[in-house]
């Protein structure tokens, strides 16, 4: 389903696999995939993640963006793109899912889902929108084994081809863009990171939380033990049983 008119700017809608009884909730859950900001990966890596967190009763938005080497990509446009798509939880999202399911989706409990690059996206559009578009409450955002600190990796080549120059020139963007320096937000932030991530250390999220619970943010560093970045996409995991343990389906 199309959020814009550019190419990526879609996603797949997911319905709660076994249905909707009169006396069920239906958690809406957006997933915002990872991959360096690079074309080399796309929204169907987190294809069979969308399809578990279904089973479980959830309506999932599984989103694509305009990444590094697309027209548009790069920032700040990837970011618009995460925005935009966010904001079609009020229209073109809910326009799809047929009455008997819309009716009982809480449209006040959105938990937002996005494993490392996408973490950032997810925490920065998040802070961006204060947690609410027109229709919703963003109640939850899960980054997973995230980059989360822009400034402090500005030298990753991934980072710098998101940003398209160095730090040193545009400094001010770095931290625009980086989760670190957003202001509190009224969702919860949990900072979900594997303990033998080698991409991108555990200390980044543990840094990240202690910075700002400091500044007022709610947020929690829950630690994987014996995975590494990529169980974040393997549905067998620890790490995708936790973060089902941590969306409460």
């Amino acid at each position: 389903m199309e959020y814009g008119t550019a190419p990526s700017q879609f996603g797949h809608v997911y319905l709660p696999a076994d249905g909707v009884g009169p006396e069920d909730t239906v958690r809406p859950v957006v997933l915002i995939h990872g991959g360096y900001w690079s074309t080399e990966f796309a929204l169907t890596i987190e294809t069979a993640i969308a399809r578990l967190i279904a089973e479980r009763g959830c309506l999932v938005w599984n989103i694509e963006y305009r990444r590094v080497g697309e027209e548009g990509g790069g920032w700040p446009g990837t970011g618009r793109d995460v925005l935009a798509a966010l904001r079609a939880l009020d229209g073109p999202v809910r326009d799809v899912v047929p009455p008997e399911i819309g009716s009982r989706v809480d449209w006040d409990a959105v938990a937002v889902v996005g494993h490392s690059a996408g973490g950032q996206l997810a925490v920065w559009a998040v802070a961006q929108l204060g947690a609410r578009t027109a229709g919703t409450t963003i109640t939850q955002v899960i980054a997973q084994s995230a980059a989360l600190d822009l400034e402090a990796g500005a030298n990753r080549p991934s980072i710098r081809g998101l940003m398209g120059r160095p730090v040193d020139e545009i400094p001010h963007r770095y931290r625009e863009a980086s989760p670190l320096c957003q202001e509190p937000f009224e969702a919860h932030v949990v900072a979900l990171h594997g303990e033998l991530d080698s991409a991108i250390p555990v200390e980044s999220s543990r840094r990240y939380v202690q910075t700002v619970t400091a500044a007022g943010q709610s947020a929690e560093l829950v630690v994987v033990p014996g995975e590494g970045h990529d169980a974040f996409v393997d549905p067998h995991s620890v790490s995708t049983r936790q973060t089902i343990r941590l969306l409460g389906v």
